[in-house]
């Protein structure tokens, strides 16, 4: 029977959380390079937890240049079922101010500058993203939200720009014509990879600002954000340690994630060398050692 695992993914203002006292951190190295910085590794509420900031912790790698097959394959080592990714987004719509989170369960990726696959050399897989995030692991998301009385939405729709600079106006415009909810720069590729990797996958995104669309509002500037970033980090924070304490009770033994890789891929065994076969053995083994 697998054992569960959860991580915790940070993304901006989200490098660290102070509570986990048993701390060990990891320096592990992958086919795909290193991940974004050490892994901590905690023993909390009697559970081993994980926790990766994205973009390092002192924020020094722009979100182009993540390296997101890393940060899932070292996860995916260490035996990790199930991720949260805890983001700072844009706001596209009146009802999601500054200080709200959202519980995303759909995304528009509009990146162009990023690996987005495992399988982009000899083998080759098609998985599934109709449902890109896990619905019992939403559940989880959304029962520690409401244990610290944060306001929040469940479900909603992340644009995913290339960034690192923010919407132009009219790029605003243009998402809130799609109805989407929320934007923001980090959680493409990394809800494929994860669904690759057979990784359940939510997404809790921490609105910080209204993007430039408002005209209530100033054009959005980092002075800004990390000012809300700060107000956002301590309920997040409070947010994960109930997450720890009740996301087992939500995972859905049918989840598609689960097996995903059993229909996705299409090459020959004959094709498959073993060479490629070794590079995805942490993300794929499961089923290309069968």
């Amino acid at each position: 029977m697998t054992k569960n695992k959860l991580a915790i993914i940070g993304g901006s203002g989200l490098y660290d959380v102070e509570d986990f006292k048993k701390r060990e951190f990891l320096d592990l190295s992958t086919s795909w390079g290193n991940p974004s910085d050490k892994i901590l590794k905690t023993i909390y509420s009697n559970k081993e937890v994980y926790f990766l900031p994205r973009h390092g912790k002192g924020h020094f790698i722009s979100p182009s240049k993540i390296n997101f097959r890393a940060n899932i394959d070292a996860l995916k080592q260490l035996g990790v079922t199930d991720i949260v990714s805890v983001s700072a987004v844009g706001s596209l719509k009146e009802d999601l101010p500054p200080g709200k989170f959202v519980i995303v369960d759909q995304f528009i990726d509009r990146t162009f500058a990023r690996n987005k696959t495992f399988f982009d050399d000899e083998i080759v897989a098609h998985v599934s993203m109709a449902h890109p995030t896990s619905n019992g692991l939403m559940n989880a998301c959304e029962d520690a939200i409401k244990k610290e009385q944060i306001e929040y939405q469940r479900g909603g729709t992340y644009v995913v720009m290339e960034g690192p600079q923010f919407s132009t106006l009219a790029e605003s415009k243009l998402y809130r014509s799609w109805k989407a909810d929320v934007i923001g720069m980090t959680n493409m590729p990394e809800a494929k990879l994860a669904r690759e990797a057979e990784i359940r996958y939510a997404s809790v995104s921490m609105v910080t600002d209204y993007d430039c669309w408002h005209p209530d509002h100033a054009n959005v500037d980092v002075q800004q954000v990390i000012k809300v970033l700060l107000r956002n980090a301590k309920k997040a924070k409070n947010m994960i340690k109930n997450l720890i304490e009740n996301f087992e009770k939500h995972i859905d033994p049918k989840d598609p994630t689960n097996n995903c890789l059993d229909i996705a891929i299409i090459t020959a065994p004959e094709k498959r060398t073993q060479k490629t076969k070794d590079k995805l053995k942490n993300v794929a083994g499961r089923v290309l050692n069968k």
